[in-house]
């Protein structure tokens, strides 16, 4: 065992000896043909290491194409290996992601096979992974994509730290209620009351212009209407998630989707059967927070190709 781990090693110097010494593509050749020799002898723990480094050593190179194909190959092994999703490799699938031009299409396919590997029973892919790849996109500030992955993070602290970031530096005042408003409501049609309520909790809290921040009754209606929400659905009191929607229909109006939302959340955790009436009420990801945060950051609403199949938010996930 020692003596193999020694010849690995020495692998890995000569290889990093020919990136610093600019030979970029003997390297990644190189690379490649160790790929497939320790695929066949399924010596993964040693692939996953090379690939690891090689892939990191190119795309400190600016070495795109090349470090991008070794990080797709690593989720491959990954994959092959049924190494579980775990806090060390997700750190390194975001840093290496993070390293990659977004203007690759490579990106994008290594975040696709990222989230497939990661999904292990969840057809949404692992939370923690979400989390990082939306800190990576919050970072670059694009706040769309952000935004779809934080859906699937389970940390509603953190979004809503985003969120209060996207209003304050792109938001008008008035939108200060519609931009938790959207976050809320999706996460209730994604199953995740715990989250909602951080969401909630943090945005209200922490937001610099919301009065009383530490709890109801605020000076905005649709705030009050979401916290009352929240209560109605931990207690499982469905006299009181009517009666919201009537007293509150005129803050649920200001975006059209919101019913759409409340139709969903009220068949998920109420058990209300609504008939469809021809309302679109298929899309997550619609309103006017997908208006404002595609502007902002210049992203078509599927920018992300078959990504949007495992982490969009859509209404179908229960």
């Amino acid at each position: 065992m020692a003596g193999r781990e020694r010849a690995v090693s020495r692998v890995l110097d000569k290889l990093e000896a020919s990136v610093n010494s600019g030979q970029y593509y003997e390297a990644h050749q190189m690379y490649r043909t160790l790929y497939f020799r320790f695929s066949s002898q399924k010596k993964y723990p040693e692939l996953l290491n090379l690939l690891y480094k090689g892939s990191t050593l190119l795309l400190q190179r600016d070495q795109q194409g090349s470090g991008a194909d070794l990080a797709i190959l690593l989720i491959d092994v990954l994959t092959k290996s049924e190494t579980k999703p775990c806090e060390e490799w997700i750190e390194k699938i975001a840093k290496l992601f993070e390293s990659m031009s977004s203007s690759i299409p490579e990106r994008e396919s290594f975040l696709t096979s990222a989230v497939k590997w990661s999904m292990d029973g969840s057809k949404k892919g692992h939370p923690l992974l979400h989390k990082k790849i939306a800190e990576v996109y919050w970072r670059e500030k694009k706040f769309s994509s952000a935004h779809r992955h934080f859906l699937h993070s389970s940390d509603g602290a953190a979004y809503a730290t985003m969120l209060i970031e996207l209003h304050t530096s792109k938001g008008f005042k008035s939108e200060i209620d519609l931009f938790i408003a959207q976050a809320v409501l999706q996460c209730l049609c994604l199953h995740n009351v715990k989250m909602a309520s951080e969401a909630l909790n943090k945005y209200t809290g922490s937001h610099p212009t919301i009065k009383n921040d530490k709890g109801p009754p605020y000076d905005l209606p649709l705030l009050n209407f979401l916290w009352f929400l929240l209560r109605a659905v931990e207690e499982k009191h469905v006299m009181q998630f009517k009666i919201l929607r009537r007293c509150y229909a005129i803050s649920i109006k200001r975006d059209p989707n919101y019913s759409g939302y409340l139709d969903k959340i009220g068949r998920i955790w109420f058990g209300i059967e609504i008939p469809q009436d021809g309302r679109n009420s298929n899309s997550m990801f619609g309103g006017l927070l997908k208006s404002i945060i595609g502007d902002v950051d210049g992203e078509s609403s599927d920018d992300e190709g078959d990504l949007a199949a495992n982490c969009a938010p859509v209404p179908d996930l229960d």
